[in-house]
């Protein structure tokens, strides 16, 4: 065991761990050897800076037949003293373990161990980084594709899932591929391990897609409010300028349309609507409902309902192929939206009518 210190720096080395870790790791893999080979013990590991390794099994001193019924626990007050002979009934006495003594089953049982703390430890590690990736783009390869489509990717080593609800309709995978998804969802359990979740229809992957594309989003120069998606067919998003030198619409879409392009060929020809953003419902709204001409918007803050004013040519327009435009405005707006056609101006005949009244 003198070379224990050199070891376990040489597997913090290699697996790219803290060394104070890979330490309590072997601390507590010796722990659960030497409770698997003498019985559930008190046990204590010592590891000092020059590689020292103690191992200590501890007794509670007693005077009563529990030293007889639990021996790996309790210990007589006059064997006791053979160890220190200043211990009294209720101390604490540690003698010291030496695991070579329990030959080539102790040693496999140890390596196992170690083996299982270092695992827990670098899934830990993984957990932290995908953590900190969360709500993210992250990339990886496809490495298999099940009977119900769900597509399993390859990120830090864990494979992750992006189940077929969460896929852009029309998409296919195949083994090798390499795709972009958001990292929508992570859990770590005991039993289990890693658990990914990934999405690509998620509004929030559109939203970093124009972050990662758009050098003022990620500069905080141009701010996205609000991002709404039908996946695969159509997706509005709202910005506005901080600073009122920068166009924001027209510095999303890029000249001559190359930066709303790539977007919409990763979103699998997903078409994007940028409108900017409004800090009055109406305005708002009106845009929302782009391209169709808006004449007037009435708000009912207690319903959540926007009563909006189109002409009838402008009616198929606000509505889109099968709703799909005053959908997507409503879910972006968080208002639902009901359209009327201008009012007529008629006379009043409320007076000649009364001169037929019988």
């Amino acid at each position: 065991m003198e070379k224990v210190k050199d070891l376990l720096s040489l597997v913090a080395n290699e697996k790219g761990l803290d060394f104070e870790e890979v330490k309590e790791a072997f601390k507590r893999a010796i722990v659960k050897t030497a409770k698997k080979i003498i019985g559930d013990i008190d046990v204590d590991v010592e590891l000092d800076e020059k590689g020292n390794l103690k191992i200590y099994q501890n007794f509670i001193v007693v005077n009563d037949d529990r030293a007889l019924e639990h021996p790996e626990r309790y210990v007589y007050l006059d064997e006791a003293r053979e160890y220190d002979d200043s211990v009294n009934i209720g101390d604490v006495v540690r003698a010291e373990l030496d695991l070579s003594k329990f030959g080539r089953s102790g040693a496999i049982t140890l390596n196992r161990e170690f083996e299982r703390e270092i695992t827990r430890l670098l899934e830990n590690e993984i957990y932290r980084k995908l953590i900190s990736k969360l709500n993210t783009i992250v990339s990886g390869e496809v490495v298999k594709v099940d009977n119900e489509e769900n597509t399993w990717i390859e990120i830090y080593g864990v494979k992750g899932v992006l189940p077929r609800r969460n896929r852009i309709k029309g998409e296919k995978f195949e083994v090798g591929d390499v795709l972009k998804a958001l990292l929508k969802y992570v859990h770590f359990d005991n039993k289990k391990g890693i658990t990914i979740e990934l999405s690509r229809t998620s509004p929030k992957f559109l939203e970093k897609l124009i972050e990662n594309a758009v050098p003022e989003v990620r500069d905080g120069i141009i701010k996205i409010h609000a991002s709404a998606r039908i996946p695969g067919v159509r997706s509005k998003v709202a910005i506005s300028s901080l600073n009122p030198k920068i166009e924001p619409v027209g510095t999303i879409i890029g000249r001559s349309g190359v930066r709303i392009n790539a977007i919409s060929n990763e979103l699998n020809g997903e078409n994007i609507d940028v409108i900017e953003y409004s800090s009055k419902p109406e305005i708002y709204i009106a845009r929302a409902l782009s391209p169709a001409i808006v004449k007037n918007v009435k708000i009912d803050e207690k319903e959540g309902v926007a009563y909006v004013e189109v002409d009838e040519s402008e009616k198929p327009k606000a509505i889109g192929k099968n709703g799909v435009n005053i959908t997507l405005a409503s879910m972006l707006t968080k208002y639902k939206i009901l359209l009327q056609s201008p009012k007529e101006k008629t006379k009043d005949t409320s007076k000649l009518e009364s001169l037929f009244k019988i």
